[in-house]
């Protein structure tokens, strides 16, 4: 935790004249360090530069040197054709331009200067292809001539050669004069490549630090070489003498302005200086940093330690042996112990006393277990619960979180636990149960009335039937003993009026099986079972709106796993839902519902009821699971939001289809899931019956 109190409270005050006394030494010291490393960087900076330009000036005379000793070499081939007779010449020629590549056209003229015999180099393609050598010959001409008033040999001016490419090359000619006596005089013209020359006068090295060039007196650049582009600023210029021609040449250096640390000694120079700087300014502080780093960690445990009394949750910190070493306030609340009664307890065979009696051997084992697992280099179990004892010699549920506790090294000393008390979670949840229950009772209740007007109306039929079978019997009884038909109308009677009791009797049964079953318990019940306890109170509303009930049940068909009475619930919501989704917009031909069983997983099993009705606009079916949600006046809202939860107690899930679309059927299907025996394997035959209601 930061501290809020300032550096001139953490530290005795100083005198002002030895403070400005000390500020004036160390700005002297800072001064002579600045000018030191000021005037080390200049000499560093200059010696850099004077380097880059000696090594530019020296290239500039070595490639010079080398390209007129190149040129001298290939003058004296040249030179040599002079006097090769004419069955020779050509061979010569042939064998010079691929010894030598600056020569790039060696010609033979005659006395007018008319080309008789021409030599071109392998390397490139015919000099003169784009453009005729009679248009190209003027430069040529003047050098010519001027050889033969001289008498020795002549290079033209330069001139540029359009190459089929698009690309060209700057040349020059050298035009040797041949005079034999009684012979007229004749002439080699050879075509020299500047560019060539450049690349063959420099070396590698020279071409990776260097940009060579010739240029004209205007600077006009006639021909360059080099893998680099220079950088303007070590320039160096040579005059390259030949006969009748002489050539700038310009090196251009790669290297640019020395930077501001050239070299290792002055990067190791500075970096001494500004490291002694940097410490001598780290130990003027190290006094105040220590100061207020101790009034930070004393701040930061008070700050801790108010945290860890603030938390509802209890920590507990345990040795690698199970010695409790640290518990705080909340803990020590929860459990009723004081913190002096449990540091230090825990140690085997001595168990906390928040361990109840009965349960210390098994929390012993899994102590060892979870060391086991983390000596083992698994991770330890987590997030378990497990039941303590108050003080007070009460139980209650705790959920516990374990974390190994690693010191500055990243060893472990031991562990740290995180403890929730769940009584109240516990007392929420089942006070949630009880409040489920009563819904599902109100639900049932409220299902049953709205089904009395129904249960009167299909009671009526069978008293109506006994009451007329009796007096029918009263009047069959008060006739003539000599009839012999009278007691067997009167034993038909009777039989009559006993199945009519029957009949009453099963529709209360039914009511009243359904009201009172309250018990939750799971069983295995077939589904045929359930369809048989539904299918009469769904048949007193379906005959009542003139619906059709269809049965499509496949044979043998798993046991289902569940709360019998509330998997009765939800099949009457659903039906009845369906039932009366028809009533009314639907005709009355169309009025079908059907109930579908088919076996969705290995052990699941989906049960599905289907009616024609207008479906379920879009605005409605979003909030259609909503408690409290209905678009009946007389309705709760609890059917479809009960019915999900008793499938989702059950593990299953419920959801539906409904088609509202003008041109299609319309209708709804709602389905739900629940668990079954295991079917994989097993033949499946659909059967499929159809009950008038």
């Amino acid at each position: 935790m930061p501290s809020t109190l300032s550096p001139s409270t953490l530290l005795p005050p100083v005198p002002r004249p030895r403070r400005r006394r000390r500020a004036a030494l160390w700005g002297a010291l800072v001064a002579l360090l600045l000018i030191a490393q000021s005037l080390l960087l200049a000499l560093t900076l200059s010696h850099e530069a004077s380097r880059a330009q000696e090594a530019a000036d020296q290239a500039a005379t070595e490639v010079a040197a080398h390209a007129k000793q190149l040129m001298s070499r290939d003058l004296q081939g040249l030179q040599g054709l002079m006097w090769a007779n004419e069955a020779e010449w050509r061979g010569n020629a042939a064998g010079l331009v691929r010894q030598s590549r600056i020569i790039l056209r060696i010609e033979s003229r005659d006395q007018q200067r008319r080309i008789e015999r021409v030599v071109e180099s392998p390397f490139l393609p015919p000099l003169f292809a784009r453009l005729g050598r009679e248009q190209l010959q003027l430069e040529t001409e003047l050098a010519c001539a001027g050889a033969m008033r001289q008498g020795t040999p002549l290079f033209s001016r330069s001139y540029f050669v359009p190459l089929p490419d698009g690309e060209g090359l700057e040349v020059t000619d050298l035009c040797l004069p041949r005079v034999r006596a009684g012979e007229p005089p004749s002439y080699v013209v050879a075509t020299v490549g500047l560019r060539a020359l450049l690349e063959e006068s420099i070396s590698p090295e020279q071409a990776r630090q260097f940009e060579m060039s010739f240029v004209e007196g205007d600077g006009t650049r006639l021909a360059r070489t080099g893998l680099i582009r220079g950088s303007g600023i070590y320039l160096a210029e040579r005059l390259l003498d030949l006969q009748g021609v002489s050539l700038q040449l310009r090196v251009d250096s790669g290297t640019g302005k020395p930077k501001l640390i050239p070299n290792l000694a002055t990067a190791l120079v500075l970096g001494l200086s500004l490291a002694l700087l940097a410490l001598v300014l780290v130990l003027a502080r190290d006094g105040r940093r220590r100061a207020q780093a101790e009034h930070a960690l004393a701040e930061a445990l008070a700050f801790r330690q108010a945290m860890e009394n603030s938390l509802i949750t209890g920590l507990r910190a345990r040795d690698l042996d199970g010695n409790i070493s640290y518990v705080n306030p909340a803990f020590c609340a929860m459990v009723g112990y004081g913190a002096e009664e449990l540091v230090g307890t825990g140690r085997p065979p001595q168990a906390p006393p928040y361990w109840p009696p009965e349960f210390i051997e098994e929390y012993w084992r899994r102590h060892h277990d979870r060391e086991a697992r983390w000596e083992a280099g698994l991770p330890p179990r987590e997030g378990f619960e497990t039941v303590f004892a108050r003080s007070t010699g009460e139980r209650f549920p705790v959920m516990i979180y374990e974390a190994p506790l690693l010191n500055a090294q990243g060893q472990q000393t031991g562990w740290m636990s995180a403890v929730l008390d769940l009584s109240a979670q516990r007392k929420v949840e089942e006070l949630s149960r009880q409040q489920q229950e009563r819904l599902q009772a109100t639900a049932r209740l409220a299902t049953v009335g709205e089904m009395a007007s129904l249960l009167s109306h299909e009671l009526n039929q069978p008293l109506a039937a006994i009451a007329s079978y009796a007096t029918a019997s009263i009047n069959l009884m008060v006739r003539e003993a000599d009839d012999p038909q009278t007691p067997d109308m009167v034993r038909q009677a009777v039989t009559r009026i006993a199945e009519q009791a029957e009949r009453a009797g099963r529709v209360i049964k039914s009511v009243h099986d359904f009201v009172r079953r309250r018990e939750q318990s799971r069983e295995w019940v077939r589904v045929e079972q359930l369809m048989d306890a539904v299918l009469p109170l769904v048949r007193l509303q379906a005959r009542k709106s003139g619906t059709r009930i269809e049965l499509d049940l496949p044979e043998r068909l798993p046991r289902v796993r569940c709360d019998r009475t509330m998997v009765e619930q939800v099949l009457l919501n659903l039906t009845r839902n369906g039932i009366q989704a028809m009533d009314g917009p639907t005709a009355l031909a169309d009025r079908l519902l059907v109930i579908r069983v088919r076996p969705l997983q290995p052990r699941w099993l989906s049960i599905a009821v289907i009616d024609r009705g207008p479906g379920i606009p879009p605005e409605v079916a979003r909030q259609l699971f909503t408690p409290f949600f209905t678009t009946r006046t007389e309705g709760m809202g609890l059917g479809l939001s009960l019915c999900r939860t008793v499938v989702e107690q059950h593990g299953g899930a419920m959801d539906f289809d409904s088609r509202v679309a003008p041109d299609s059927p319309t209708g709804t299907e709602f389905r739900f899931s629940l668990p079954c025996e295991d079917t994989a394997g097993g033949e499946r035959s659909t059967l499929t019956g159809e009950t008038s209601a």
